[in-house]
């Protein structure tokens, strides 16, 4: 199991819990779009699962929410749901799929481990709970090579993040205090000037030289990359094992009570997605840029893909031990108070997914129900 990556590198109790100062997004606004699969048909004969019309699911238009991208293209989601109809919802960002998730119309999401944490301490552990695993990685701090050559170099210089307190913004923080540089958190002001960018304009900021470099998400990062900037730092390579959650499967709590049938239906598809990204990731790539071409009108190029694509692993654990430990980089950073995170992992429904499959069981840390 991954503990934190923080100096000294040891596992820190994993009853941390955020409360984040700021809305903790990825950094691509506040709307969110409804859109269907190309391979959402229903088949002839197919049943209602718990008796429901339709499963309302949300995710971003953004490469580590893949699981949902592919799983949407080629229909899985609608064929394990049967007639019940998956109804999906694109997000731009965390605050407003927590939104949705808060007010009952949305029933099922994938985001990243900030928003998660805040809605679940918003709602003082009432309404959602992270249900399974989508991704891990696909965190890069590129630079400008003239300006930036070393990690030393990064002193003094201009770094975006995509929001204040998103799960970016924690690690580029966390990663600066290890280096003994001092930031005010919320200013952003100190050793490196922290500028909190959206994602869309990032690119275009590095072009014109108004940031130095930019500690973000895939595909922002390859993007980058596109511009002439360069690789100086992979979040993975901090973590042991290489692996950091990055994407999770919440679920409603009233809907996870009232309709496990359709949790469970959406969970085997989300396995069942999983195992053939990484049985056919050729495939899956071309599938997940069509999805997000389908919902945003325009695909990924091939080199970015190709890149952003490399740094992401997709799998089933939630890697729970790593959200406790990025829960306390944000204590450390001052930008979280600390509640309680037990009770927000319940992994039993997917367990017994993984043990129909014969896949050993995922472990919630010590943070789950019961």
């Amino acid at each position: 199991m991954p503990v934190t990556p923080a100096a000294p590198r040891r596992a820190f109790a994993v009853t941390a819990a955020l409360v984040l100062l700021a809305l903790a997004g990825c950094g691509y606004g506040s709307q969110a779009e409804e859109s269907v699969g190309a391979g959402a048909g229903i088949a002839a004969g197919a049943r209602k699962t718990d008796g429901l019309d339709a499963v309302r699911i949300g995710h971003f238009g953004n490469l580590t929410h893949a699981t949902a991208l592919v799983g949407k293209e080629k229909g899985f989601f609608q064929k394990e749901l049967g007639a019940t109809e998956a109804r999906y919802a694109v997000f731009n960002a965390g605050p407003s799929a927590i939104e949705a998730l808060n007010s009952g119309s949305l029933d099922i999401a994938w985001i990243g481990p900030s928003p998660a944490v805040n809605g679940w301490a918003k709602s003082q552990g009432r309404n959602l709970r992270i249900i399974g695993g989508s991704a891990s990685g696909g965190v890069k701090l590129v630079v400008n090579p003239d300006r930036v050559k070393s990690v030393e170099d990064v002193e003094g210089k201009r770094i975006a993040t995509p929001q204040l307190g998103n799960t970016q913004d924690v690690a580029f923080l966390n990663w600066a205090a290890e280096q003994g540089w001092t930031v005010d958190a919320q200013s952003g002001k100190g050793d490196v000037t922290v500028v909190r960018s959206d994602n869309k304009v990032t690119p275009d900021a590095f072009a014109a030289g108004s940031v130095d470099g930019a500690w973000v998400p895939e595909p922002t990062a390859s993007k980058l990359v596109a511009e002439g900037g360069k690789v100086l730092l992979d979040e993975a390579s901090l973590w042991p094992d290489e692996q950091f959650v990055i994407t999770n499967l919440v679920a409603r709590q009233e809907f996870l009570e009232k309709h496990p049938k359709a949790v469970e239906a959406v969970l085997e598809a989300s396995v069942s997605t999983n195992r053939w990204i990484n049985e056919h990731p050729g495939e899956a790539k071309a599938a997940a840029n069509e999805q997000l071409a389908a919902d945003s009108g325009k695909a990924l190029p091939a080199d970015v893909l190709d890149s952003a694509w490399k740094s992401i692993r997709f799998t089933d654990d939630p890697l729970a031990a790593t959200l406790g430990a990025q829960a306390e980089h944000a204590v450390h950073a001052g930008l979280l108070e600390r509640p309680d995170l037990n009770g927000i992992y319940d992994l039993e429904p997917l367990n017994k997914v993984l043990a129909a499959e014969g896949a050993p069981a995922v472990d919630d840390a010590g943070l789950g129900v019961g």
